[in-house]
């Protein structure tokens, strides 16, 4: 047993050697953990921002022009004023604008005389996310700036009840808070498949397993040696990139205890890594090994709930996702980094994480020993 782990500590040296003579993947896990998470947590955005709207507008009323002068930023440009639905139309077509805004002649006086004037809005669909909640602000502006026009009560307010609206974890609602951890997680998954994967490829693609065969070493401890040494240094750079580019950079506020967290990465990256030296031993050559990285990784974040709610997802597939552990993870870091959830509260997806890694593991190795027999 004391040789083994001997063992496994001088080959975990010489993975780290290995690694950290490689510049090109250490340029790459710092680019990957600063300069992506920076962009692509202020350049993506599920909220409505900087929304255009063309306005045609057929009455120019004040009511109308109050109405057309609502439409302030950031959710929306400044509103372009057309003359015809057709000019609008043809700007839509070239995805010049995501609104349209049809306003009727005497639509001032049709509310005054209560005939219930109709306000047409069109909305360019695929602009999904800005265009289905795009459509509701409008809707709110039309129907506020209408009461305050005509200095109206809000209908709300003869109700016979009052809605107290609370939002927990993130007040603003600001989805870059969710996005720069998320993207934190996932790079993390990608990372770890795809560093340990390399090694054992490289290895292999290099000769220098052969050197390692006539040692007096194990499959098991060549395995374990490699996934030490990538989850370490994964593991360093992810709870870095959370300090000091998530909460110092972007700052965006962390509840949760980091130390709980880091608890959490290291048993996800024991199942990503497995699962990184079963596809390395699966795949022969490093093209290969990329081909079936790559749609695996894509396919387990858009299921994992980091890029769309669980809920959100028909039955069965929600089922199948909580036998991965970027679906586990998500969870984990939600509950843990936003709701400051402590131990008792996440040791579901800390389990089975850790069971995934197990069963990954054993797979693994099973592949790794037949790996190495043949080239033994």
């Amino acid at each position: 047993m004391l040789q083994s782990l001997k063992n496994i500590w001088t080959l975990t040296l010489k993975e780290f050697q290995s690694l950290l003579s490689d510049r090109a993947m250490l340029g790459i896990i710092t680019i990957i953990f600063t300069v992506a998470v920076i962009a692509i947590t202020n350049g993506v955005s599920i909220d409505v921002k900087n929304a255009t709207v063309a306005v045609v507008d057929h009455d120019r009323s004040p009511l109308s022009q109050r109405i057309t002068s609502a439409l302030l930023s950031p959710y929306f440009q400044p509103p372009v004023l057309f003359e015809d639905m057709a000019e609008a139309h043809a700007a839509m077509d070239k995805a010049e604008y995501i609104f349209i805004m049809d306003i009727p002649p005497h639509f001032e006086e049709d509310v005054l005389k209560a005939r219930h004037p109709a306000i047409q809005i069109t909305a360019d669909a695929t602009a999904l996310s800005q265009a289905g909640v795009g459509f509701v602000y409008l809707q709110q502006i039309i129907s506020e700036e209408t009461l305050r026009y005509f200095q109206l009560a809000n209908p709300a307010q003869f109700l016979p009840m009052k809605p107290v609206i609370n939002v927990s974890f993130n007040p603003n609602t600001d989805s870059r808070w969710y996005l720069a951890v998320m993207n934190v997680a996932t790079f993390t998954f990608m990372l770890a498949m795809l560093l340990v994967g390399a090694a054992v490829i490289r290895e292999r693609e290099r000769g220098t397993m052969e050197h390692l065969l006539v040692m007096p070493i194990t499959a098991n401890e060549i395995a374990a040696a490699k996934i030490i040494a990538n989850s370490t240094v994964i593991a360093l750079a992810a709870l870095a990139s959370m300090q000091f580019v998530v909460k110092g950079i972007l700052a965006i506020p962390i509840s949760g205890s980091l130390a709980l967290f880091a608890l959490g990465i290291i048993v996800f990256l024991f199942s990503a890594t497995a699962l990184g030296v079963l596809l390395a031993t699966t795949a022969p050559t490093m093209p290969q090994f990329i081909l079936l990285m790559l749609p695996m990784y894509i396919v387990l974040r858009l299921i994992s709930g980091g890029e769309t709610p669980l809920a959100s997802m028909p039955n069965w597939l929600q089922t199948v996702s909580q036998a991965s552990p970027m679906t586990q993870f998500v969870e984990y870091s939600s509950a843990v980094l936003f709701r400051n959830a402590d131990i008792t509260l996440v040791q579901k997806p800390l389990f089975i994480m850790a069971m995934m890694g197990v069963l990954f593991l054993v797979l693994a190795l099973s592949h790794f020993r037949s790996m190495l027999d043949k080239q033994g």
